[in-house]
Parts: C-alpha cells; sequence; structure tokens
C-alpha cells in the first residue's frame, strides 16, 4: 500500500453551520489544532491571524489528529468532519471568589442583571424596591421606591440609558440609573404580576426607547419609555405569559404555560405564527444572538460611544457578525421536562426536539458565541447541547437541588449556576468538568449573572444579601 495515503486523512472543514470551506483536503496524520488554524486563516485569507478551535462530533480536538482517530477507533477511509469555530480574542477569568457581600435587602433577593457595559449592577426584591449598586467601591448606590409589590424582573436597555423594573402588582418603573430616580410614573395596564422583560435591540432603534414585558394576564405589552405608555397590547395567548424575546429581526416572541410560542410584528402587534410542540408550560426562552442584543455595542474593549447613531452602527456590525450567514435560532424550555431547537424566520416546526432531562427545564441560555446551549433543570443538573444541531453534549452535575438559573461568561468557555442547594458553580467547557464551587449563601440562590464584561459575577437569593465574585 502506498505509504503517502496512510499517513494522510481527507477532512472536510465546515463552519458551524455546516457550509463546506473549500473542497475536502488531504491533511497529514500528525496534523492538530495549530496546523488547522493556519489552514483556516490562510483558506478564509484572513489578514489578521484569528485563533479558532476545532471540534469533531461536537469534541474539541486538542491533540494531532492520528492521536484523535487511534483514541476514538475511527476510520480514515471517510470523510472527516471538522468543525471550524472562530474563538474569543479575549479570556475571562474563572470567578473563584467571593469579593463582597453586601446586606442591604430586608427580603429574598429574586432578580439580578449587570448593565450592558458591565459597570452598573441592578437587583430586584421582595422587598419592593430595586436597588442599584457602585461596583468600585461594592456598596449600595440607590434604593430605587416606588413598587408596592415584589420585584420580580429588571432589565437594561442595551444602551444602558433605562432601567425597567416590573412587580407582582403588574405595574412597570422605568429609572434613571445615573440618579436612580423613576422617569416618571409607574406604567400600568397589566393585571397580573410581570413575568419578563425585553428591550427592542439598539442595531434596530437608537437610543432605545421600547421594550415589551409579559405577564400572567396572558398579554404581552410594547411600551415607549418616551411617550411613557403601552403602543401596543399583543394578545392571544390561552394563559400567562411566562418568557418574553425581543428578536434581533425585529419580532418580538412570546413562551406561555399554553405551551405555545407565538411570533410577532411590532409596529402593529400582528401574530405572524406559533410554535407548537411542547406538552407543557414554556419556562424559558434563549436566542442564538442573546448576547449581542444585551450588549448592543458595548464589548471588551470597554470603548464609550458619543451618539446613538455611533451606537446603532456598531450593534449593527456585532449582530451580523454574530449571526453569520444561519438564521436566528430559538431554543425553548419547558414543564415537559424537554427542549426544542426552532428557526421560526425558516419555519414553524421544530429543529431538533432536545429530551434528557428528568424534571422541569427553568432556564435555557445561548452562549455568547452562539455554539451551545445551556439548561438548568429541577433535576439538579445542567446540560450542555450543541447550539446549532441540538445535539446532546455533556450533562453536568454536582448540585444537590435544583437548579435555577444559569450565566455565561463572555468567552463562552465558562458556565455558571445557581441552585437551590445555595450554592453557584463554575463548569469548564473544554473539560466538561466542575472548575470551581462556590458555596457562601446562607439558603437557596434564585439568581445570578456574569457581567458582561467578563469580570464579575452577582448572586442573590433567599438569604436577601447580594454577593460579588471576582476572578
Amino acid at each position: 500500500m502506498d505509504m503517502e495515503t496512510v499517513n494522510n486523512v481527507m477532512c472536510q472543514l465546515t463552519d458551524r453551520e455546516g457550509t463546506a470551506l473549500e473542497a475536502p483536503l488531504y491533511l497529514p496524520q500528525d496534523a492538530g489544532p495549530q496546523q488547522l488554524q493556519q489552514i483556516v486563516n490562510e483558506l478564509l485569507r484572513n489578514e489578521e491571524k484569528l485563533p479558532y478551535s476545532f471540534y469533531i462530533s461536537d469534541e474539541e480536538l486538542l491533540v494531532p489528529l492520528e492521536t484523535y482517530l487511534q483514541k476514538n477507533k475511527v476510520s480514515v477511509e471517510k470523510v472527516l468532519s471538522i468543525v471550524y469555530q472562530p474563538q474569543a480574542v479575549f479570556r475571562i477569568r474563572p470567578v473563584n471568589r467571593c469579593s463582597a457581600t453586601i446586606a442591604g435587602h430586608k427580603e429574598p433577593v429574586l432578580s439580578v442583571a449587570f448593565s450592558p457595559d458591565g459597570r452598573h449592577l441592578a437587583s430586584g426584591s421582595g422587598d419592593i424596591s430595586v436597588r442599584l449598586w457602585d461596583l468600585n467601591t461594592q456598596t449600595p448606590l440607590f434604593t430605587c421606591r416606588g413598587h408596592k409589590n415584589w420585584v420580580l424582573c429588571v432589565a437594561w436597555s442595551p444602551d444602558g440609558k433605562h432601567l425597567v423594573s416590573g412587580s407582582k402588582a403588574g405595574e412597570l418603573q422605568c429609572w434613571d440609573p445615573q440618579t436612580g430616580k423613576p422617569s416618571g410614573s409607574p406604567l400600568v395596564g397589566h393585571k397580573q404580576w410581570i413575568t419578563a422583560i425585553s428591550w427592542e435591540p439598539v442595531h434596530l432603534n437608537a437610543p432605545c426607547r421600547r421594550f415589551v414585558s409579559a405577564s400572567e394576564d396572558q398579554d404581552a405589552r410594547i411600551w415607549d419609555v418616551s411617550l411613557r405608555k403601552c403602543v401596543i397590547c399583543l394578545t392571544g395567548h390561552k394563559d400567562g405569559i411566562t418568557c418574553v424575546k425581543w428578536g434581533g429581526d425585529g419580532v418580538i416572541y412570546t413562551g406561555s404555560k399554553d405551551c405555545t410560542i407565538k411570533v410577532w410584528e411590532t409596529s402593529q402587534g400582528k401574530l405572524i405564527r406559533e410554535l407548537k410542540g411542547h406538552g407543557n408550560r414554556v419556562n424559558s426562552m434563549t436566542l442564538s444572538t442573546d448576547y449581542v442584543l444585551r450588549t448592543g455595542a458595548f464589548d471588551h474593549t470597554g470603548k464609550i460611544y458619543s451618539s446613538p447613531e455611533e451606537m446603532k452602527k456598531v450593534a449593527l456590525e456585532r449582530y451580523n457578525k454574530m449571526k453569520g450567514n444561519g438564521p436566528e435560532r430559538l431554543v425553548s424550555g419547558s414543564d415537559d421536562f424537554t427542549l426544542f431547537l426552532w428557526e421560526p424566520a425558516v419555519s414553524e416546526h421544530h429543529k431538533t426536539h432536545m429530551t434528557g432531562h428528568q424534571k422541569l427545564v427553568n432556564h435555557v441560555y445561548f452562549s455568547p458565541d452562539g455554539q451551545w446551549v445551556a439548561s438548568a433543570s429541577f433535576d439538579g443538573s445542567v446540560k450542555l447541547w450543541n447550539g446549532v444541531t441540538g445535539k446532546f453534549v455533556a450533562a453536568f452535575r454536582g448540585h444537590v437541588g435544583r437548579v435555577y438559573q444559569i450565566s455565561w461568561s463572555a468567552d463562552s468557555r465558562l458556565l455558571l449556576s445557581g441552585s437551590e442547594d445555595s450554592t453557584l458553580k463554575v463548569w469548564d467547557i473544554r473539560t466538561r468538568k466542575l472548575k470551581q464551587d462556590l458555596p457562601g449563601h446562607a439558603d437557596e440562590v434564585y439568581a445570578i449573572d456574569w457581567s458582561p464584561d467578563g469580570e464579575k459575577v452577582a448572586s442573590g437569593g433567599k438569604d436577601g444579601v447580594l454577593k460579588l465574585w471576582m476572578g
């Protein structure tokens, strides 16, 4: 047999959507990730050499091809499909210590959210207040009063100029983050508690003016903060709405206890399509573009923008780059223990039904690069899935109670989870193992967020204290 062919393996390089990069190539079996990086950079004609990671059947290639082929008993007769994925050019340090425990709230902390630039932090509590925290001194900055019942959710506009909170009484309040004062009177219209809030992406409209709220009253409402009123009411669900997302294409997705997800256009509030498949209430939704929609024009460099126009332009560039050639993807998690992967712009039928959890799925979240989806379940596990195909990749076990929330590091290399068992845990995506155990809370951890700049983590829960964690 000819020695040449034995030492070469036929490889097909594709992007995560499955688009082939050139025709299949013969590569030497001793080629590893570094040689592959050179090849991809050359084939893509990148003037600036970019870092890539490589995956064969969702497993990262960290060794020469030969070692991988022997270990996994792969035949060299077939074409080997290798997926290349651009890596973040920055690295986030794993958080490993609690840098501050800040008392302030008198009741459980129900929501925490960093501003899109990572410089400010807001929390909502059962003590009916919203608090803004000074991250430099790690002390309370403002206590925002005005709600008459528990503050269930808080949401920053992606330009960082507004904060909106929603309460158990059904009212919404807009705040000026610079002063902690309310911008106008409460926004009234919902008849039951607010379950979720999502802002219109800044690449579609700058400065940010519109957001959508979801409620147990079966309606979602679009509000304009300049007009200080509800401009459109989205009506049609047969039960409470549990989650809402304003997508990068301009449509709104609502998930409900009626088992459906509805897709709405936002100029008149018309229903465009319905995504059916779940056998029980929808609890959570995530978009493959979540991270860029949340951060708008802000990235790890900390650049400050002089005008809304400049912000809109940069946000659009970031969105388009993140989205690539594929459609925006949506993943939903439900009380039926399963997840669905959808491409709503392409079809109202699901792409993948993702099964494996033993109890309800409480939270689903795409990684910032769109490559992974993580799911948190009341079965105590966190599962990792391929964000393009929906294929199961790994299970992270270690919590001894329900997992309420998850959050990603900005470089998509680490995943954080918060649980009923009073701990936070950091999971390493590459090794698929526990990276850091973070005990410290005295009771259940309800809310967690990893700042978009990757520098810090905030957590809150039943013990009423807010904790900040650093690397």
